[in-house]
C-alpha cells in the first residue's frame, strides 16, 4: 500500500530543501536591503513555519506509515531535518542533506519486512 501523504510530504521536503538552500541569501539580501531587519525578520519567519509544516508532516506521515506497515526512515529524517532547521539558519545544510534523504525515502514507500519472514525464510 502506498500513501498519497508520504508523496506529498516528499514534495514538501523537496520545497523546504529549496527554501533552506536559498534562506541564506534571502536573509542576508533583506537585512541589506531598505526594508533593512523587518524584512529579514519576515523572510526567517516564513522559513521558519515552512520547517514547522514540513515537521508536521513528517509527523503525520510517520504516524501513518506505522500504521500500515510502510518504512518510516524517510519521515523520521524529514522530522529531524525540520527540527535541526529550527535550530536556526546556520544549521541550513545539515537539514538540506536531510532532507533530501528523506524525500527519497519517502517516495519511495517501501513495505516493512516482517520479523517471522526474514528470520524463517522459505525452503522449497
Amino acid at each position: 500500500m502506498k500513501l498519497k501523504l508520504n508523496m506529498w510530504t516528499a514534495i514538501d521536503d523537496i520545497i523546504n530543501v529549496i527554501l533552506f538552500f536559498f534562506s541564506w541569501f534571502l536573509i542576508i539580501g533583506a537585512a541589506f536591503s531598505d526594508g533593512g531587519g523587518n524584512q529579514a525578520d519576515n523572510m526567517a519567519n516564513f522559513l521558519l513555519i515552512m520547517a514547522l509544516i514540513g515537521l508536521a508532516l513528517n509527523i503525520i506521515s510517520l504516524i501513518r506509515s506505522h500504521k500500515v506497515n510502510i518504512s518510516i526512515v524517510g519521515p523520521i529524517l524529514g522530522i529531524i531535518g525540520n527540527v535541526v532547521y529550527l535550530f536556526g539558519a546556520w544549521a541550513a545544510f545539515p537539514a538540506i542533506v536531510l532532507l533530501i534523504i528523506a524525500s527519497v525515502f519517502s517516495f519511495m514507500q517501501h513495505p516493512v519486512k516482517n520479523n517471522n519472514e526474514s528470520n524463517n525464510p522459505v525452503v522449497h
